[in-house]
């Protein structure tokens, strides 16, 4: 029993792996660019992880989107912004290891007070939210000049632009999460056993 628990569990961790890569890689399907910034949809894959197999596994697959983006600004950037803000790790891979882990503890919480749905859907947007909130409030504290160039506004005014992204951009992706980690998640955690 225990040999095929640890085959599911490196199964799941490999399958999504291999698709946050592959979000990564294919465009349209990680990030769908509009002007000026980008809807992220790889966090769900990445929460998934947290709430099917554990923060620390959240973690890794958190860590391999951030190490992907990281080298991504040094060979195919995104964006004009890539190459200054996600060569930094701090930016890049810090903040996605924090969703895994985030979403991974608030869902443990929940599913020990056996409230399971509820703790996936804000797993989803806490883990969404902290990938929005950490990304762009480091990108205004390390690189407020270049983000106000890039951006095209006033340095006084970088901060509340950042916040309109955060409620224009990291709103839809909470709510886009906290709906779809549970009807993903519920099937995933359920062949589990």
């Amino acid at each position: 029993m225990q040999r095929r628990s640890n085959a599911y569990h490196i199964s799941v961790l490999a399958v999504l792996m291999a698709i946050v890569i592959i979000q990564n890689i294919v465009p349209f399907f990680g990030y769908i660019p509009l002007p000026g910034l980008s809807i992220t949809t790889i966090h769900v894959t990445v929460i998934l992880a947290a709430v099917v197999l554990g923060p620390r596994d959240g973690a890794i697959i958190g860590g391999t989107w951030g190490l992907i983006a990281w080298i991504r600004a040094f060979v195919a950037p995104t964006s004009p912004l890539a190459p200054i803000v996600f060569t930094n790790p701090l930016i890049a891979v810090v903040p996605r290891i924090l969703v895994g882990l985030i979403a991974g503890w608030i869902f443990m919480w929940f599913q020990k007070r056996h409230q399971k749905v509820l703790g996936m859907t804000l797993a989803g947007v806490a883990g969404a939210l902290t990938n929005t909130i950490l990304v762009l409030g480091l990108i205004g504290l390390l690189y407020s000049h270049q983000a106000a160039g890039f951006y095209q506004v006033n340095l006084s005014k970088l901060m509340p632009y950042l916040l309109t992204i955060v409620a224009s951009n990291g709103i839809p992706e909470a709510i886009l999460a906290g709906i779809l980690t549970p009807l993903i998640g519920t099937p995933l955690l359920r062949f589990k056993k």
